[in-house]
């Protein structure tokens, strides 16, 4: 359900983890991209790391230290080969951790690609008053993403409630 208020444009970075990606190839980054601008956020930096725990925090900690900064997408290193790391160099950055978006991920994912989605390790949080989502790396697990939970989220006119409406309160101690 949604309501009439207008909408709220987020400014929302993009990190696309891999040892093999570049910017023309980069398939599941600039799915992100694409969807977030149609949404009508705006992609202010979008970047593509090695799958190295202190590159991705790095470049994690400079988006989450730009008060500018609302929302980083984060894909790819999120399964369980030796060169995936992703989750390990997030969740030391994360003041709190969503539960429910790995939770609801793999519950929606398993529709797609049945008991795989167990080898998935999407999470999201919070850093600084900055949402992360960690999402696997395939098109299939952005769009997945993306479509059935993360663009609701950051649309201040979803009801019940989202994650926008929160935002001016991140910051309370």
């Amino acid at each position: 359900m949604t309501d009439t208020a207008p909408f709220k444009a987020l400014n929302i970075a993009v990190l696309t983890v891999s040892d093999s990606r570049t910017e023309a190839d980069d398939k599941s980054g600039n799915l992100l991209k694409s969807a977030l601008l149609e949404a009508g956020h705006l992609c202010i930096d979008k970047a593509i790391v090695k799958d190295d725990i202190y590159q991705i925090r790095a470049q994690l900690s400079q988006w989450i230290a730009d008060p500018v900064v609302d929302v980083v997408l984060s894909t790819g290193g999120t399964g369980v080969t030796g060169r995936d790391g992703t989750p390990e160099a997030v969740s030391p950055l994360l003041d709190k951790e969503i539960e429910g978006f790995g939770e609801m991920f793999r519950v929606l994912s398993y529709n797609d690609i049945k008991t795989s989605t167990l080898q998935s390790r999407a999470l999201a949080g919070v850093a600084n008053a900055t949402y992360i989502f960690v999402m696997p790396g395939s098109p299939g697990a952005c769009k997945t993403a993306w479509n059935s939970l993360i663009s609701e989220q950051l649309d201040n006119r979803t009801r019940p409630c989202n994650l926008v409406m929160l935002m001016p309160r991140l910051k309370e101690t």
